[in-house]
């Protein structure tokens, strides 16, 4: 998986409108704890918005360089974007990945003058398992604590937000050990000062099922937090990351809905 993610990465068109302007930037002594940054080639007159994708492999796959393209993706569409790495499963598990998460966002918000960012507009997004990430830190008090109200809004495409009880080897290897197991789940911190969601499926995703994104959107908006559910006829589970790739944007406007909604909740 990793080998073929990297090789459609490395084939892919690149956006000319983006370049990468930082590799293997450190939040932490592990070799995972890294991340890229992505910027636009033109320069705007004043600061970015900043969003950190998450990318997904049931928490024990993947790698920042064969999602270069989300990198991209982003930064051509005037943001300042940031890939990064998190421990993986089986060496570590929940909640490993939250806390890599969490200091990545610490790390990129640090560093958000050095790429022309502005830290207290900043975006999560993230797919499949990187999309609980994503949701995980924008619900979750705990993993942001001070900092949670730069956060503007965290988008999930094809993300797990309610998977109890645990019936897949996936989330048994992940989460099997965590001691309270309603707190793995971000659909039970939903709360009226949750950031505005963003939740994009796929009607041919068969990997994660579409209650997630609708169940996850009517608790949040029912608290009284903004959510709203963007579903793409002719994607499944894979094809809601690769729509980001130029040569796929074609299929379905994943890329357009993303900055429509990260440009709004930036404004």
């Amino acid at each position: 998986m990793i080998s073929r993610l990297s090789a459609f990465n490395a084939l892919m068109p690149k956006d000319f409108g983006a370049r990468r302007a930082a590799r293997a930037l450190r939040f932490g002594d592990h070799p995972r704890q890294a991340l890229d940054v992505y910027v636009p080639r033109r320069r705007p007159s004043g600061p970015l918005p900043l969003v950190l994708f998450f990318y997904g492999g049931n928490w024990a796959a993947g790698m920042r360089q064969g999602y270069g393209f989300a990198g991209r993706a982003l930064a051509s569409r005037g943001f300042v974007a940031a890939v990064p790495d998190y421990r993986l499963v089986p060496e570590f598990r929940f909640p490993a990945f939250l806390e890599d998460g969490a200091a990545a966002l610490r790390r990129l918000r640090q560093e958000a003058g050095r790429f022309g960012a502005d830290p207290a507009r900043s975006v999560v997004v993230g797919h499949s398992a990187g999309a609980y990430i994503a949701s995980m830190l924008a619900l979750d008090p705990q993993w942001l604590g001070p900092e949670r109200p730069a956060l503007r809004g965290f988008a999930g495409l094809a993300g797990p937000y309610d998977f109890l009880p645990l019936d897949t080897a996936a989330t048994r290897v992940a989460f099997g050990k965590a001691e309270d197991l309603d707190a793995t789940q971000p659909i039970n911190f939903v709360s009226p000062d949750a950031p505005p969601a963003l939740l994009l499926h796929g009607l041919q995703d068969r990997t994660v099922a579409l209650r997630h994104s609708r169940e996850l959107a009517r608790r949040l908006e029912a608290a009284g937090a903004e959510a709203e559910v963007r579903l793409y006829p002719r994607l499944g589970h894979v094809g809601m990351a690769t729509a980001l790739a130029l040569p796929f944007r074609r299929r379905a406007p994943v890329l357009a809905d993303l900055a429509s909604f990260i440009a709004k909740v930036c404004a």
